[in-house]
């Protein structure tokens, strides 16, 4: 390892760190535990994971993961960039007027794309996707915004697009964020279209590390994602196919310096398995992950330090790319555990002795 683990414990906040950045009236900072787990192999890099968290059980979790997936030969991932979203909503006159102004706004994308992105090097308009409904026109632009995660950029951007087709068309933006981004809430159209960028990742474990890591039957592994994580899910009416895909993306957004609200869409996602052979094929699906290496949290002293663990934030491009590939792996080998111990029964034993341990001994005092 080539960090430094004591720059990471005694870091403290100033009001200087945070002012005009990160908070208002700043009094101080909340501690929350920093555990790492791993390495975890991805294609043929290795990573340590820096994991925020108050739940006990949780680190063990994604380090027994990490294990079982790299004495099987690691974890491949495919990050796609479908873009951070924004949709102003246009208040227009009627069913016409709104299809004269989608009809605009498709014939001139580039001229939009021009105005929006304007002395702007780093984001890029990608498409929009309009919706009607009435005299209501939401207008749901994508951007590429690099290494950030990018709704501040996207916010100026859209704005100067409304200012563009207020003037031209006579009509009334009624609001510059109109739900239809959606942003911060967990929504089927971010499962469809995707926001952020998608990210898939995938491991074949092998039947020696089920045995001896996992402690598992991979038979009843499979049927437990197949009948809890997904059938469990449809019956609950569950946007998230997943066992706990929220307490490892949780857990790296904090320690990152992620905004923590993008957890409740970037932690939305499928599970899957099934048998290869005598080996256990495992993966992950995120259809909504909004994050960034440089911008808002990432810049504080701890947040780019656990950054730095992880080779990442230096302004490289792709990083923020490789941050979701590592988010989408970690959180492979937390589900994968999991799944585990609820194939083997060993759950409840485990958080009682990982996460009530010291409890217990502090009620026997």
């Amino acid at each position: 390892m080539d960090f430094n683990l004591t720059n990471i414990k005694k870091t403290i906040l100033t009001k200087e760190m945070v002012k005009n950045r990160n908070c208002e009236n700043f009094i101080g900072g909340i501690q929350v535990p920093l555990g790492l787990a791993g390495p975890i192999k991805i294609f043929d890099k290795e990573y340590y994971l820096p994991l925020a968290t108050t739940e006990g059980a949780l680190v063990a979790s994604v380090n027994r993961g990490c294990k079982a997936t790299k004495l099987s030969g690691g974890i491949n991932t495919y990050v796609e960039n479908v873009g951070v979203t924004r949709a102003p909503l246009f208040r227009v006159k009627n069913l016409q007027q709104g299809r004269e102004l989608i009809d605009f706004v498709r014939q001139e994308f580039a001229k939009i794309a021009k105005i929006a992105c304007a002395n702007e090097p780093f984001i890029k308009l990608l498409k929009c996707d309009p919706f009607q409904v009435g005299t209501n026109v939401w207008l749901r632009f994508s951007f590429d915004t690099c290494e950030a995660m990018g709704m501040n950029m996207a916010t100026v951007a859209c704005q100067k697009i409304a200012d563009f087709l207020e003037d031209k068309f006579k009509i009334e933006c009624l609001a510059l964020s109109g739900n239809l981004c959606i942003d911060k809430k967990p929504a089927f159209i971010n499962v469809i279209l995707g926001r952020g960028k998608k990210v898939w990742a995938e491991t074949v474990v092998k039947k020696q590390a089920i045995k001896d890591v996992l402690k598992a039957d991979a038979g009843k592994m499979v049927e437990i994602v197949k009948q809890k994580s997904q059938l469990g899910s449809a019956v609950a009416g569950s946007m998230g196919f997943n066992a706990h895909f929220a307490n490892i993306v949780a857990a790296l957004f904090l320690a990152t310096g992620q905004d923590m609200a993008h957890v409740t869409e970037s932690s939305l996602g499928i599970a899957d398995a099934q048998i290869q052979g005598e080996d256990l094929y495992f993966s992950v699906y995120f259809p909504d992950m909004i994050l960034g290496t440089i911008g808002g949290g990432t810049g504080l002293p701890t947040q780019k330090e656990a950054l730095g663990i992880l080779g990442l934030g230096k302004l490289q491009k792709g990083d923020s790319q490789v941050l979701a590939q590592i988010v989408a792996a970690a959180s492979l080998a937390g589900e994968l555990s999991l799944t585990a111990a609820l194939a083997s029964g060993h759950l409840a034993r485990a958080h009682q002795d990982l996460g009530r341990g010291l409890q217990n001994k502090q009620i026997n005092k």
